[in-house]
């Protein structure tokens, strides 16, 4: 008895329209990304375990509970990437791009994996696009990235994406903001907290002002601000930032929540986020990491990137119908049936995209198929037509047809798509 297979939860297949809306997020990017600079960078699925410990953090919930860890044959611990930037880091590093350019930037598009329970947005195997600049300690590389980020959002035709910002301070001011905020937990009721929270009030405070939990949002509501806790320095980046997306007129919130779950950020932290799209409303989000490639063995170079859900953001883009056939051909007999063949191989190479049916069927059954691949026009070869090297050319939305001979098909095909 043969064995039937079905997907793995949280895994999906991607048929058009979706597979097409995929297509245009990365296509999109690679052209705006490229007019600031941005260069394509492809890394491996799989890396070491220790890689994502050491840069995303011991003590966040990837880390902990949500990574594809496994050991190969001998031993060694790997894992399926849970995120972009630690391959990057790690490839920029092993690359010596430090030697060879004063600024990075790169950008990546892909598969990640996480376990945890497939909603809305986001599934075990997820996508994204991920940008990141490296060499730059100066806010107006903050800056240039958002900016860079609201242009491919408003290139894709997203209806009012919101942008949040924060900033969390650096190693100098941010333990200082720690210990006011453990304080502050210490004196609330902490058994109130959610399961997530509670786990987190010593290992990782920071976590529980991003809780969606509106119990836990209660409880912190006077919870002390990071802005508050700033040093001079990351009061004027923060600044700075501010004041270049106001010079190029981006709206933008200031969110004193806005934390991010991942160890490695510092300073400029942001979202970009929709109300359309449910609870889980970030479709964006990034911030600085001056810290990171350091970190993982590099030289002190300063990075700041960002990650967009493509899954998320396709839930904004409705259904893409820009990948529509041009022709659907139908033959009626065999010797219609080879010059439809060459017909289409000629329509092809002049660029029009579309199919031909290859089996004996009846016309209407081959006008239904015509009508289900969407082409705008269908093409009708029978014997008469066949005889005099002829071809009708039905416009299907309208229902007009004209008669004519295949050679003139190219021309007539391109004079209508003009038109």
């Amino acid at each position: 008895m043969s064995r039937s297979y079905s997907r793995i939860k949280g895994f999906a297949d991607m048929f058009p329209p979706q597979s097409n809306n995929f297509t245009r997020m990365e296509n999109c990017a690679r052209e705006i990304f490229r007019r600031y600079g941005f260069v394509e960078l492809r890394t491996p699925l799989l890396e070491f375990t220790d890689l994502f410990q050491r840069s995303i953090g011991e003590q966040t919930d990837v880390v902990q509970k949500e990574m594809y860890t496994f050991p190969d044959r001998k031993g060694r611990m790997l894992t399926l990437r849970p995120e972009a930037t630690a391959g990057v880091m790690r490839a920029y590093i092993e690359a010596g791009l430090v030697n060879r350019e004063a600024v990075s930037r790169l950008f990546t598009t892909g598969p990640m994996f996480r376990y945890e329970r497939p909603q809305a947005g986001r599934m075990r195997q997820f996508h994204q696009i991920n940008c990141e600049c490296l060499g730059s300690y100066s806010p107006l590389a903050d800056a240039e990235l958002i900016i860079m980020l609201m242009s491919f959002l408003q290139t894709l035709g997203v209806d009012e994406p919101s942008l949040k910002i924060n900033s969390l301070g650096c190693s100098s001011c941010r333990p200082l903001f720690r210990q006011a905020l453990t304080d502050f937990l210490n004196g609330i009721n902490r058994s109130a907290l959610c399961e997530d929270c509670a786990r987190r009030a010593d290992s990782n405070p920071l976590r529980i002002l991003d809780c969606k939990q509106q119990g836990c949002r209660d409880l912190t509501k006077d919870a002390p601000l990071l802005l508050e806790y700033n040093c001079p320095d990351c009061r004027e980046h923060f600044q700075a930032v501010l004041d270049a997306l106001k010079g190029e007129k981006l709206s933008y919130e200031i969110d004193h929540r806005l934390v991010r779950g991942l160890d490695y950020y510092c300073r400029t932290t942001f979202e970009v986020v929709s109300g359309r799209i449910g609870a889980q409303t970030a479709v964006a989000g990034g911030g600085r990491y001056d810290g990171l490639v350091k970190s993982l063995g590099g030289p002190d170079v300063p990075g700041v990137g960002f990650a967009c859900g493509m899954e998320r953001l396709a839930l904004l883009l409705g259904e893409n119908n820009n990948n529509k056939p041009d022709f659907y051909i139908l033959a009626l007999d065999e010797l219609a049936r080879r010059q439809a063949f060459t017909l289409a191989q000629c329509l092809r190479g002049a660029g029009f995209t579309g199919e031909m049916n290859f089996t004996a069927a009846s016309f209407k059954s081959q006008m239904r198929q015509a009508g289900k691949s969407g082409a705008r026009f269908c093409l009708i070869i029978g014997p008469d037509e066949a005889a005099q090297a002829h071809v009708a050319v039905k416009i299907l939305e309208s229902g007009e047809q004209q008669a004519m001979p295949q050679a003139d098909v190219i021309s007539y095909l391109k004079n209508r798509n003009e038109q």
